[in-house]
C-alpha cells in the first residue's frame, strides 16, 4: 500500500483558530501567533497518478483556492515546533468512511483510506517545560494523538491473541478469576460462582476466552438488567416483588392500548390510520404513491453516559445511533420522526464566568471536565441528529455538585439521555419466531475494533477501578452516515408491507454480535461465520469480532428467497450487508472458523469441531437465576435552608444563572429542529423563538394532523432531600410539560422510565426501590403507565481516594396520540402582540405550601433545603390536567407554561421574555414569605386567557383551585415587569433586564462552541430585538394545486435526508414526483430526459467531511455520461431545477448557478457559516423579484422561513454580483426585525451579503 501526502495551507477556520491560540496563551502567553496546515494521508493500491490527483484536488479543495501541496508549508525556525495532531490510528476514522466513498464513486476504487491531520507552528520550542501542556491544549487524548514523524503506513502492527481455552476444569474459579482480571470482564463473585459451576459441572468443557468475553458483555448489568429484574432486601426484609413487576404494575390503571410494551428495542401504542407517502418499489427508481397505512406511535429512550464521560463527543453520537437503531429494531422494521436529548454534568467553572454557588473541586484524569461534557457532547448528539436526518426537538439540561454531610454529591459521570419517537406500521408489530433455515443477515458498516468492552466497562460499579486503556477500548466512534444508509435499507424492506423480507431485527448496542445475534436466534440457535462479516481492519480477532459493539448495525432474520431482494435494495443505498449465517433449530449458537463455510453439516447435526463460541442458550439466556440485591436505609441528615436577607432581585440574579433554569439557546440553536417537515412544535416559541416549549409534537404524515405529543419530567435534586417526592415531581414535571398538547386521553399516556443511580453503593439501592414504588403508585393514581425504559445503575466515579455518586435520577418521558398537532398551547404571551388585554391564571395544586428543598433558589445557596414540593392529591392534577385539556381544546388558552426549576417567578419571566411583553402580577393568595411563594416549585401551571370569567367558573366547576394573579401589559423588552406578594412590590424591571441575565451563562457557553464575536453579537443585539414584522403581498389560501403529468425528480445522493419531505411538497404541489438515487443514474436505471424538473434537496451527502456537496458533484461530474446528461437537461429550454441546502452547493458546484457562459467554473459558493457552527434558525426573509418561477406572485412578501445549514454564506467570484443583481438572479434576502436587508447574526444566520436564494 503507499500512501500520498497532500498538504493544505490554514488547517483551522478563523474562530477554531483563535480559540485555539486562547488555549495556548493560558498555557503560556508569550505565544502571539499560530500558523496551520492540513495534512491528508492518502492509502491507496497504487500510486496516484495525474488524473487521479485532479479529483483529489477537487474532492479536497475549494473551486476558490483549489490548491493542494505535496511538500509541507510549514518549517519551524529557532525556537519554534510544528507539531502534528491526528486521530488515533487504531481504526479507520469516520472521516475516512466517507472520503473513501467519495473517492470510489469518483473512479478512485484503489483508495483504502484517507487521514486527515491538523499541524500546527507553535512559536515554544519543544525543550520548553511547559511543552507538554501545550500538547495537551491541541488535542483530545481520547480521540487524538501528536505524530512526532509523518505516517508511512496505516499498519499499526497490532497482533491480537488468539482465542485460548479458560482451564476450569483444571483450576476452577481460579482460572476464571485470572481472565476476569485479563480481560476486564467485571465479573462479581456471583458471576464467578456461576459460570464456574456452568461450565465445570453442567456443560463439563472448559470456556473459551470468547466465550467468557462474550458472556461478560451480554451478560452484564447494562444489558441484562439484573437489578431491576433480581431480588431485592431491603432493611433485611425480602421485597415480594422485582422493580421490573412493580412498574408492569403500572399497565392496569391505565388504557390498555399498549402494541408493543417492554420489548428491548421500543414500545408502541395505538396510532392511528394516515395517507403515506411511500416509493412504488424501493429497489430501483419509482414514483412515490399515496396509501393509507395504520401506523402505531414508538417511543424509546436510553442513555449512553460511560462513553460520553471518557469521549463526549463519540459517546454521545453513538448514542444517538444506538437509540435510533432502537426505534429501528421495533417489531419488523420502525420508521424514526423526531429525537429529544438530556445532559446532566458537574460544575461547569466557565474561565471568566462565576457562578457562586460553584465550589472549587477535583476532577479525575481519565473523565472529561463538566463543561467539557456539556458542551462536546451536545455537539455530538446535534452532529450525529443533524447528519443523520432526526430533529431533536426537546430535551433537559442539569448542572450539580455540592458537599452533602460527608460525601461529595456531582455529575462526575454524567448522564447522555437520548429518546425518540416514530411510527411502526400495524403489520409489522410482531416479530416472526426463529425458524431453521432462516438466514441471518448483518446490515450496516464493516466490523472495527471499536467499543470492545463497552458493556462490561459501563457496569462497573465506580468507574475508575479499571485502567485508562479498557475505558479507552470501550468508547465507540459515531458515522451518522452510515446509519442513514442502514436506515434506508430497512425503510426500503418495511416500506414493501406485506412485502417485508425482515422477519426478525435487533439493533446491535452493548455486547456486539454476541449479545445481538444471541438475542436474535434465541431459542432456535444458529450457526454464525466468521469468514462471512466484512472487516473494517485484516488483523479483527474472532474476540473482536464477536464483542467489539462497531456502530451503524443492525442483524436480521429473512427467508433465503428474500436474500437477492434484501441485496438489491441494500445496493441501491450503498450499505453493506453480510449474509452471517443460518438458523439451525439446534439451541445452540455457534461462531464457527471455517474457510469454508458448510451449512449442511450444522444443519443435519454433523458439526464436531471445536470453536471459539459454542453456547447453549438455554445456560446463558433462557435460564439465568435471578441475583439478590440487599440494601439498607441509612439516616440522612436534613438542614433546613437558611438564606439570611437577601433581596428578591439577588436571589433572582443567581436563580436566572442556573443551567437548568437558564436559557437553552446553546443547544438548541446548533441542532436541526424542522427536518422531516414533520415538526408540529419543537423547543422553540414566541418571536425570537426562545427555547421554552414545554412539550414536542410531531404528526406522523405529510398530508394528516394526526401525531405524537412527548414531554419530559426529572427532579433528581429534590430526590437528594427526599426520595419519594422527588420521584412524584418527576411524573408531575412530565405530565404538566405534557398538558399543553390536546392529547387523546390521559389514561391513554404511556412513559418511558430511565434510571440513571450508583444503586450497588451502600444506602442507593434502597433509594432507588422506594422512588420506583413512589413513581409507580403515584402513576396508578393518575392512570398512566411505563411501558419501557433502561436502566444505568453504576453512577459513580473516583476522584483521588474517594468515591463520588452522582444524583440518583429517574427522567420520565411521556408520550401520547395527538388527535390534532395545531392544539398546542406554548408559553410565549401574546395578548400585547394581538394588542388584546389578557389574564394570568395560576392552576396552583400545591394546598397554600410553598416549599423549597431541592430547588433551584436552595442550589444556587449551595444548599438543598429539609422539605421539597409534592403531590399533594393526584386525583385533583387528574381534573387539572382534564380541564386544562378542555379549553385548549374549545382555543381558550392564548399561552400557558409549567411551574418547575426556578419557581413560581421564574415561569412568569419565562412567559415575559417568550412573548416579550410586559406584565403586571399581584399575588394575594398565598401567605407564605415572599421568597417561599416566589422561588418554590410546588405543582401547578400558568394560563394566558382572554375570557377571564369562564376559565375560572371551568376549573372551579371541576374542583381545580385556580387563581387570577395579574395581567399582560405591553409589546417589547423595554416594558416592565412588576411583580407583588401581598401587596408589596417585591421586583420592578425592565424585560430585558432581567431577560439578558437569562441568557448570560448560555452566552458563556456559545463561545465555547462557535465563533466568539457570532455568541458576543448575538448576545448584545438582543437589547435591539423588536417583533420580525410579517407581510404577504398574495393569497396562502386562494390556490389549490391541480394534479399534473408533470414529471419531476427528487434525486439524492447518500447522506441526502431532505428527500421525503421535498417529494412531499411536490406531491402537494401537483407533481408526478419520482425517487432517484446517483446510483440510479450511474447504473443507467433511468435517464434525466425523462423529467421536466430534478431536485436536489438537502441532507449532508457524504456526511459533508470534505465539504458541503464536494461528495455528490464529483460522483456526477467525474463520470462522462452523467456529466453530458446533466449538461443536457440544463440546456433544455422546458425544465427548471431547485436545490436546496446541500443540493444548493451541489448546483454551485456543478457551475449551475451564476453566468450562463461560463461551464464547469463555479462563479458561486456556499462557505462555511459566520459563526463556524451549524446553525438553525426561523429566520425573517424578504422575496425579491427575480427569475425563480417558483416564487412568482410572492415578490416583497416578508415572513420567516426555517434555515438549517452549516454552510449557508453565499461567496462569489468577482464581478459576477453585480452581473447577478442585474439578471436578477437574487430571488430572497435575510432582513431584520424591520423588514430591512441585513447581514447582522443570527438575524442573517450565516454572514451572506443578505443572500438566502440564488438563481
Amino acid at each position: 500500500m503507499a500512501i500520498t501526502r497532500l498538504y493544505k495551507s490554514s488547517g483551522l477556520l478563523s474562530g477554531q483558530l483563535a480559540s485555539k491560540l486562547a488555549s495556548l496563551q493560558q498555557v503560556n502567553p508569550c505565544i502571539t501567533e499560530l500558523r496551520t496546515e492540513t495534512c491528508f494521508y492518502i492509502e491507496s493500491s497504487r500510486p496516484l497518478t495525474s488524473e487521479d490527483l485532479k479529483i483529489v484536488t477537487f474532492a479536497l479543495t475549494s473551486p476558490f483556492d483549489p490548491q493542494l501541496f505535496q511538500e509541507t508549508q510549514l518549517s519551524a525556525p529557532p525556537g519554534s515546533t510544528v507539531v502534528e495532531i491526528g486521530p488515533r490510528l487504531n481504526f479507520s476514522t469516520a472521516f475516512s468512511s466517507n472520503a473513501v466513498s467519495i473517492f470510489k464513486s469518483a473512479g478512485l476504487s484503489h483508495v483504502s483510506r484517507v487521514e486527515k491531520s491538523t499541524r500546527y507552528l507553535v512559536d515554544v520550542p519543544e525543550s520548553s517545560e511547559d511543552f507538554g501542556r501545550i500538547i495537551d491544549a491541541l488535542h483530545d487524548r481520547m480521540t487524538e494523538c501528536r505524530y512526532r514523524s509523518p505516517i508511512e503506513t496505516f499498519d499499526h502492527g497490532f497482533r491480537p491473541e488468539p482465542w485460548f481455552e479458560v482451564d476450569i476444569l483444571q483450576n476452577g474459579r481460579k482460572a476464571l478469576e485470572d481472565v476476569n482480571s485479563k480481560l476486564g470482564l467485571a465479573f462479581d463473585d456471583w458471576d464467578l460462582d456461576f459460570y464456574t459451576d456452568l461450565f465445570k459441572t453442567k456443560l463439563k468443557r472448559n470456556p473459551t476466552s470468547v466465550e467468557c468475553f462474550d458472556l461478560a458483555q451480554s451478560n452484564s448489568e447494562h444489558s441484562r438488567h439484573w437489578f431491576f429484574r433480581g431480588k431485592l432486601v431491603i432493611d433485611g426484609v425480602a421485597e415480594p416483588q422485582t422493580l421490573f413487576d412493580m412498574i408492569i404494575g403500572t399497565q392496569k390503571s391505565s388504557n390498555p392500548n399498549n402494541v408493543i410494551k417492554f420489548a428491548d428495542n421500543s414500545s408502541a401504542i395505538q396510532g392511528f390510520k394516515v395517507p403515506t407517502l411511500v416509493p412504488g418499489t424501493t429497489w430501483e427508481p419509482s414514483a412515490f404513491q399515496m396509501t393509507e397505512v395504520e401506523r402505531h406511535l414508538i417511543f424509546t429512550a436510553e442513555t449512553h453516559n460511560f462513553p460520553t464521560g471518557v469521549a463526549p463527543f463519540s459517546g454521545a453520537t453513538t448514542g444517538t445511533g444506538g437509540r435510533l437503531r432502537d426505534i429501528q429494531g421495533c417489531g419488523r422494521g420502525g420508521h424514526y420522526i423526531a429525537g429529544t436529548a438530556g445532559y446532566s454534568v458537574g460544575n461547569l467553572f466557565i474561565p471568566g464566568y462565576n457562578l457562586p454557588w460553584e465550589v472549587p473541586a477535583d476532577y479525575p484524569s481519565n473523565l472529561a471536565s463538566p463543561l467539557d461534557i456539556i458542551v462536546e457532547a451536545s455537539n455530538g448528539a446535534s452532529d450525529y441528529g443533524n447528519k443523520f436526518g432526526e430533529p431533536v426537538i426537546s430535551g433537559f439540561a442539569r448542572t450539580f455538585g455540592m458537599k452533602t454531610g460527608n460525601s461529595r454529591v456531582e455529575w462526575i459521570k454524567p448522564i447522555m439521555f437520548s429518546g425518540g419517537c416514530g411510527t411502526v406500521d400495524a403489520g409489522m408489530i410482531d416479530k416472526k419466531v426463529p425458524e431453521r433455515g432462516m438466514q441471518v443477515a448483518k446490515i450496516g458498516g464493516p466490523v472495527y475494533r471499536i467499543g470492545v468492552g463497552g458493556g462490561s466497562a459501563s457496569s462497573v460499579a465506580v468507574q475508575g477501578t479499571q485502567s485508562a486503556d479498557l475505558d479507552f477500548g470501550a468508547v465507540q466512534r459515531g458515522d451518522a452516515e452510515m446509519e442513514q444508509k442502514l436506515n434506508r435499507v430497512v425503510r426500503g424492506c418495511t416500506e414493501l408491507g406485506s412485502r417485508n423480507p425482515i422477519l426478525s431485527i435487533h439493533d446491535q448496542g452493548a455486547g456486539g454480535n454476541g449479545n445481538v445475534l444471541k438475542e436474535l436466534v434465541e431459542p432456535a440457535g444458529a450457526v454464525i461465520f466468521f469468514e462471512k462479516f466484512d472487516l473494517g481492519d485484516p488483523s479483527i480477532s474472532v474476540l473482536e469480532l464477536w464483542g467489539a459493539e462497531y456502530q451503524e448495525n443492525d442483524a436480521i432474520l429473512c427467508d433465503e428467497s428474500s436474500v437477492a431482494l434484501i441485496q438489491q435494495i441494500a445496493t441501491r443505498e450503498k450499505c453493506p450487508v453480510n449474509f452471517v449465517g443460518t438458523v439451525t433449530g439446534s439451541g445452540r449458537i455457534v461462531l464457527s472458523q471455517e474457510k469454508v463455510p458448510d451449512v449442511a453439516k450444522h444443519l443435519e447435526g454433523r458439526d464436531d469441531g471445536k470453536h471459539p463460541v459454542d453456547l447453549d442458550l438455554e445456560f446463558v439466556l433462557g435460564k439465568m437465576p435471578q441475583k439478590t440485591f440487599a440494601s439498607n436505609r441509612l439516616p440522612e441528615e436534613r438542614h433546613p435552608l437558611e438564606l439570611g436577607k437577601i433581596s428578591v432581585l439577588e436571589a433572582l440574579e443567581r436563580v436566572l444563572r442556573l443551567p437548568s433554569v437558564g436559557s437553552k439557546r446553546y443547544l438548541t440553536s446548533k441542532v436541526d429542529r424542522c427536518v422531516t417537515g414533520l415538526v408540529a412544535q419543537q423547543q422553540c416559541v414566541g418571536p425570537l423563538h426562545t427555547p421554552l416549549a414545554d412539550v414536542a409534537v410531531t404528526a406522523i404524515s405529510h398530508f394528516s394532523t394526526s401525531g405524537i405529543a412527548t414531554s419530559i419530567g426529572e427532579q433528581p435534586i429534590k430526590g437528594l432531600v427526599d426520595i419519594k417526592p422527588g420521584a412524584r415531581m418527576t411524573v408531575i414535571e412530565a405530565i404538566s410539560n405534557l398538558v399543553f398538547a390536546k392529547i387523546s386521553s390521559l389514561k391513554d399516556v404511556k412513559c418511558s422510565g430511565n434510571w440513571m443511580w450508583a444503586a450497588k453503593l451502600d444506602g442507593e439501592g434502597a433509594k432507588l426501590f422506594d422512588a420506583c414504588s413512589a413513581m409507580c403508585d403515584l402513576m396508578s393514581d393518575l392512570g398512566i403507565a411505563i411501558d419501557g425504559g433502561k436502566d444505568s445503575l453504576s453512577m459513580a466515579a473516583r476522584v483521588g481516594s474517594e468515591v463520588v455518586k452522582s444524583p440518583g435520577t429517574l427522567v420520565v418521558s411521556c408520550y401520547a396520540p395527538c388527535p390534532d398537532v395545531r392544539k398546542v398551547v406554548t408559553p410565549d404571551l401574546k395578548g400585547p402582540t394581538l394588542r388584546k388585554t389578557t389574564y394570568l391564571v395560576y392552576v396552583d395544586l400545591s394546598h397554600g405550601k410553598s416549599r423549597l428543598g431541592g430547588t433551584a433558589l436552595a442550589q444556587v445557596y449551595n444548599q438543598l433545603g429539609s422539605e421539597v414540593p409534592d403531590v399533594e392529591d393526584p386525583q385533583e392534577v387528574v381534573r387539572a390536567f382534564e380541564t386544562t385539556q378542555k379549553l385548549i381544546a374549545e382555543d381558550k388558552v392564548l399561552a400557558g407554561h409549567d411551574v418547575s426549576d426556578g419557581g413560581l417567578l421564574t415561569c412568569l419571566l419565562e412567559m415575559a421574555f417568550a412573548g416579550m411583553a410586559g406584565i403586571d402580577i399581584k399575588i394575594v393568595h398565598k401567605g407564605n414569605q415572599v421568597l417561599d411563594v416566589l422561588f418554590s416549585e410546588e405543582v401547578g401551571w400558568i394560563l394566558e386567557v382572554e375570557d377571564l370569567e369562564t376559565t375560572l367558573k371551568t376549573f372551579a366547576s371541576n374542583s381545580v383551585p385556580a387563581f387570577t394573579v395579574g395581567k399582560t401589559t405591553n409589546l417589547g423588552l423595554r416594558e416592565k415587569i412588576t411583580i407583588e406578594v401581598a401587596g408589596q412590590q417585591v421586583l420592578h424591571e425592565s424585560v430585558f433586564r432581567l431577560m439578558r441575565t437569562w441568557e448570560e451563562t448560555s452566552a458563556q457557553l456559545e463561545k465555547r462552541q462557535s465563533n466568539v464575536s457570532c455568541a458576543e453579537e448575538e448576545f448584545l443585539g438582543l437589547e435591539t430585538r423588536k417583533v420580525p414584522i410579517a407581510k404577504l403581498t398574495f393569497d396562502p389560501d386562494c390556490w389549490v394545486p391541480k394534479q399534473t403529468t408533470v414529471r419531476v425528480a427528487v434525486i439524492r445522493e447518500e447522506g441526502i435526508n431532505g428527500d421525503r419531505e421535498m417529494a412531499a411538497a411536490c406531491i402537494q404541489a401537483g407533481f408526478e414526483t419520482w425517487d432517484v438515487t446517483v446510483t440510479d443514474l450511474l447504473n443507467g436505471q433511468v435517464t434525466l430526459d425523462r423529467f421536466r424538473g430534478v431536485i436536489f434537496p438537502g441532507g449532508f451527502s457524504y456526511a459533508d467531511v470534505l465539504g458541503s456537496a464536494k461528495g455528490w458533484a464529483a460522483s456526477l461530474l467525474f463520470h462522462p455520461d452523467l456529466s453530458k446528461q446533466l449538461d443536457g437537461f440544463r440546456r433544455s429550454t422546458d425544465t427548471f431545477s431547485l436545490g436546496v441546502c446541500n443540493g444548493c452547493q451541489l448546483m454551485s458546484l456543478l457551475g449551475w448557478v451564476g453566468s450562463d457562459s461560463i461551464q464547469n467554473d463555479p462563479q458561486v459558493l456556499l462557505e462555511h457559516n459566520k459563526s463556524e457552527r451549524f446553525e438553525c434558525r426561523w429566520s425573517s426573509v424578504k422575496i425579491e423579484s427575480s427569475k425563480a418561477i417558483m416564487l412568482r406572485g410572492m415578490e416583497e412578501s416578508v415572513m420567516g422561513v426555517w434555515i438549517a445549514h452549516g454552510e449557508g454564506k453565499f461567496t462569489f467570484k468577482e464581478k459576477i454580483l453585480d452581473k447577478m443583481a442585474a439578471q436578477k438572479c437574487v430571488a430572497l434576502k435575510y432582513v431584520d426585525d424591520d423588514g430591512t436587508p441585513t447581514e447582522k447574526y443570527p438575524m442573517n444566520p450565516n454572514g451572506s451579503k443578505a443572500r438566502g436564494v440564488q438563481c
